[in-house]
């Protein structure tokens, strides 16, 4: 790196009226020292030559890149039944949309059909259901699936939901060799940090390498794996363990093709990445570009030697955890800055966020606004008339240099570790990722992290804003109907027997996982029949381990006096009372977003409560039953997919039912305002939304365990900061 120009700090130094011109310079969470002025001298060698189009690709995976085609418009969207998402879609596409990118519901994703007594709350939430073919056909009615390309993001349920899109796309008489779109199909990113797996991890990695190997041989036009990064960034990784995870993912799954005996240039071509794209502007922009140069070299040591099989492709998403409940019109700026930045980064498909998605799902009019900030970035700014602008720029150049170091340093750990596989059974990524957010929260409690309008520049008063709602028990209801007729009708011997064979399958018989969930999904097995075959051939579904971090929280607030005050009170209530005060922080439904309760659950055990992480996807009444056998004075309750209004009063319910009414119950999450009173009323003690300050929430739980409550009914939410 070069020496900052004397003359320039002669003139800085003078501006600054003595001040040490090394204030200016701040580190990242990365821990990348960003200088306030960057020369030629900083540029990389190789950044003189580099061209798009040509490895390692740094500026572009096409030589022409938007000058010749601008990037796809996307829109992640799906809930309710798939007659409302269809309708969704048709609208979507009528408006500017180019491709699909279909949303599931959590039951979907874990496997399990609309009638199953585990998923009551989560059946059309956070995506469409989908238990059949005929879901899928209408899912896609009137949509041409030889000509539209269609991105499913889906890992755990990801056999059945591929089998009955591959099936429907033939009654609508498309052959699957012309289907074109992508599935995820990325597991160990599930184990890491999402949690919508199904089976352990061995026999996942069977599923995605018999995935790419039939579509391989079957579906050349199609991405048989998208590789994502995008839900360890929104669970608080930074972008070094987002980039160099993602890739580490991307290297297991080439290992485990090849050892199925497919040559890497036969399959690599179809692999596909998926980024977040978050606030930092240059460094998100500095990530994509630093993805490719380093996945170009990836994959000339696995001995590709196609340009195609070297090239990383990449959809990338706005972020959603930079999407804020207060203020939420300012999530409209934050997510056209994220999209500018994906762009300059050299993108190939991009999904906007909707700025009410903190709240609840978006709207027809927020989805509009989101989807026109692509088409106003595409047509109106320019940038699609220059490939590469940021191409030589000093700072961008030399960023993409220091987070290719540190994300090479990140893979050479996993790497020592045994793999990604082995990294990910030992829980290496998933801790780092959760020391990470807790250090995040930390800055943005304290004030170092800005968030506009969340710990600076709040508004006094703000305005409601209109939210989608979704009905499900109408939709479950509606989903068991055309169930119920689905079984009726089919012919049970042929469902039985390729059921059966799946199984056979699954238990190590010869034979492509794919391939035999296609004719089961003929004879119209259900997608929780699939599953459940699948599940009793590999042996059981994954039974995850929960852990707590400790000490992370403590140190980010060494010498904070508010935190330490919080602590001290905590201390003189055990004192008082002869015990710490006890929290189980709870999962419920099929939820897997666990980045809220993870922070919380650290946090509060830094602060002196005695914390017990519960598992995931739990019933109410199992829930319940642990709050009982530990003895907890409260039930913390995170949320993310709108189950809330069902599940949480169940609980209370069932509290109350055990004769333990003295545990309290709070909340926290994605929870509309308007949702407050109803939740006050079922018995909920708290309600914290998303941006509250955890040490405002501690002392809030305090009060609610001292018999001092602060709601008032009327959706009041605790400050930021």
């Amino acid at each position: 790196m070069s020496e900052t120009p004397r003359d320039w700090l002669d003139l800085a130094s003078k501006e600054l009226k003595g001040r040490p011109v090394e204030e200016l310079t701040w580190r990242t969470a990365e821990g990348i020292a960003i200088k306030p002025l960057y020369t030629a001298g900083d540029l990389p060698e190789e950044a003189a030559t580099a061209l798009p189009g040509i490895a390692p690709f740094t500026r572009g995976p096409r030589a022409t890149m938007y000058a010749g085609q601008p990037w796809t418009i996307r829109q992640y969207a799906g809930f309710s039944t798939a007659e409302e998402s269809n309708a969704f879609y048709r609208r979507n596409l009528a408006a500017g949309q180019k491709g699909l990118s279909v949303a599931f519901d959590l039951a979907t994703h874990r496997g399990y059909d609309s009638d199953h007594p585990r998923v009551a709350g989560d059946v059309g939430k956070a995506g469409v259901a989908i238990d059949s073919v005929e879901d899928m056909k209408i899912l896609f009615d009137g949509i041409p699936l030889d000509e539209m390309s269609v991105s499913m993001t889906m890992n755990g349920a990801i056999i059945p939901v591929l089998a009955m899109f591959i099936v429907a796309a033939e009654e609508q008489g498309v052959d699957k060799a012309k289907l074109t779109g992508t599935v995820q199909n990325d597991i160990l990113k599930e184990f890491m940090v999402r949690n919508t797996y199904i089976y352990p991890p061995e026999p996942s990695m069977r599923i995605v390498a018999d995935i790419i190997g039939y579509t391989a041989s079957e579906m050349p036009r199609f991405n048989s794996i998208s590789i994502s990064g995008y839900h360890m960034q929104e669970a608080g990784a930074t972008l070094a363990q987002e980039l160099a995870y993602t890739l580490a993912d991307g290297m297991e799954y080439v290992r485990a093709a090849m050892a199925r005996g497919l040559s890497v240039d036969r399959f690599a071509g179809r692999l596909s990445f998926f980024f977040c794209i978050g606030m930092n502007f240059f460094m998100e922009a500095a990530k994509l570009r630093a993805a490719r140069q380093m996945w170009a070299k990836i994959m000339e040591d696995f001995g590709a030697t196609d340009d195609r099989s070297k090239m990383l492709r990449t959809h990338c998403q706005t972020s959603g955890v930079s999407l804020t409940e207060q203020d939420p019109m300012n999530n409209i700026v934050r997510t056209a800055y994220e999209a500018m930045s994906a762009v300059l980064g050299g993108t190939q498909s991009l999904h906007t966020n909707s700025f009410d998605e903190a709240i609840a799902l978006p709207t027809d009019m927020s989805a509009r606004i989101a989807r026109n900030t692509q088409l106003i970035l595409s047509h109106e700014t320019g940038v699609t008339k220059v490939v590469d602008p940021l191409g030589g720029s000093y700072y961008v150049e030399a960023l993409t240099k220091e987070l290719c170091d540190k994300a090479w340093e990140l893979i050479e750990e996993v790497e020592a570790a045994g793999g990604m596989t082995k990294a990910v059974a030992d829980g290496l990524p998933k801790r780092r990722i959760e020391e990470a957010a807790a250090l995040r929260q930390a800055r943005i409690d304290k004030g170092e992290d800005v968030v506009v309008g969340v710990n600076r520049f709040r508004l006094e008063e703000e305005a409601p804003i209109e939210i989608l709602r979704i009905d499900t028990a109408a939709v479950r209801k509606s989903q068991i109907a055309r169930l119920e007729e689905v079984r009726r009708t089919r012919s049970r011997e042929a469902c039985e027997q390729a059921l059966a064979d799946l199984r056979r399958c699954a238990a190590g018989a010869d034979g492509n996982l794919l391939q035999a969930a296609v004719e089961a999904a003929r004879a119209r097995a259900t997608l929780g029949e699939i599953s459940t075959a699948m599940e009793e051939g590999f042996g059981g579904r994954h039974e995850p381990s929960t852990s707590l971090i400790s000490g992370v929280f403590a140190s980010a607030h060494e010498n904070d006096p508010e935190f330490q005050t919080i602590r001290q009170r905590i201390a003189d209530y055990a004192k008082d009372k002869g015990k710490s005060p006890a929290i189980l922080v709870a999962k419920l439904g099929q939820d897997g977003h666990d980045r809220g309760s993870k922070v919380i659950a650290t946090a509060f055990s830094d602060l002196g409560f005695d914390v017990h992480l519960g598992p995931l996807f739990e019933t109410p009444e199992e829930v319940a039953k642990l709050a009982i056998e530990k003895d907890v004075d409260l039930v913390g309750v995170s949320t993310h997919t709108a189950g809330h209004l069902t599940l949480v009063p169940e609980l209370i319910d069932v509290l109350r039912a055990k004769d333990r009414p003295n545990i309290h119950v709070i909340c926290g999450g994605v929870i509309p305002s308007e949702d407050y009173p109803a939740l006050y009323d079922a018995g909920v003690a708290e309600i914290f939304g998303p941006g509250t300050n955890v040490l405002q929430a501690a002392l809030a739980v305090l009060g609610v365990l001292e018999g001092r409550r602060r709601n008032t009914r009327s959706g009041e939410r605790l400050p930021a900061a």
